[in-house]
């Protein structure tokens, strides 16, 4: 109806040709392919190496005491300002833009962790003590089954976070992926690619949502539980 100027916000029809366009051409798959790989690469690094490290934490109080400040500053520091760092450090490629992604998720799996460990119901740790259990027997049967809950929270969590993370380095550095197309269609005022680039983001980062509910459903059923 000529509401909207098309130029600057673009249109339903014009992101439509667009995506059949780079769908033709084999771009398509290349750019979120590339995308999708980094974010699950950077989502597994982080919610894994974040629980170990968790649990780390956990097994010695005095470490946990020395590195929470730390932690704290890590967590509040803008990560695009280590993005130059990492490109030095990492090579201007996907490893730069995995570890931009493990940066932001994995400070926020730790604290998020620690601090479920910590919660864990301490009458229930006092009494597996008072029958002999040692610390690995009071972690594996008590206080990770009681933080299934923050496991899957933290996993909803890591997934937008891991899309910003991406997105942010493909924004620095990249020669494919949905970061890339934003970029170049913003510099060259194509804002079909842009927004075409932007709903396939949104796609994507729904469609890994949606596994880790299905994954929460499934745990719900296996463990008999209310997560």
């Amino acid at each position: 109806m000529g509401w909207i100027e098309d130029f600057i916000f673009s249109s339903p029809s014009r992101i439509s040709a667009t995506l059949v366009s780079l769908a033709q051409s084999g771009d398509l798959w290349l750019h979120v392919s590339t995308s999708v790989w980094e974010t699950i690469v950077g989502f597994t690094l982080g919610t894994v190496l974040g629980i170990i490290f968790a649990i780390f934490l956990w097994w010695s109080p005095f470490v946990a005491h020395v590195l929470e400040p730390y932690l704290v500053v890590l967590s509040a520091l803008p990560k695009t300002a280590l993005g130059p760092i990492f490109i030095v450090w990492m090579g201007a490629g996907s490893g730069a833009i995995i570890t931009m992604t493990l940066a932001i998720s994995l400070i926020v799996t730790i604290l998020d962790m620690h601090n479920g460990f910590l919660a864990t119901d301490s009458e229930k740790i006092a009494l597996l003590k008072t029958l002999g259990a040692n610390r690995p027997q009071i972690l594996f049967k008590l206080v990770l089954p009681a933080n299934l809950t923050t496991m899957v929270n933290v996993l909803k969590v890591n997934v937008g976070l891991s899309w910003v993370g991406v997105i942010m380095g493909e924004f620095l550095v990249s020669k494919a992926g949905l970061g890339y197309l934003i970029v170049y269609g913003s510099q060259v005022f194509k804002m079909d690619l842009v927004m075409c680039s932007v709903l396939i983001l949104a796609l994507c980062a729904a469609g890994m949502y949606q596994c880790i509910l299905w994954l929460e459903k499934g745990l719900k059923i296996y463990m008999g539980v209310t997560l």
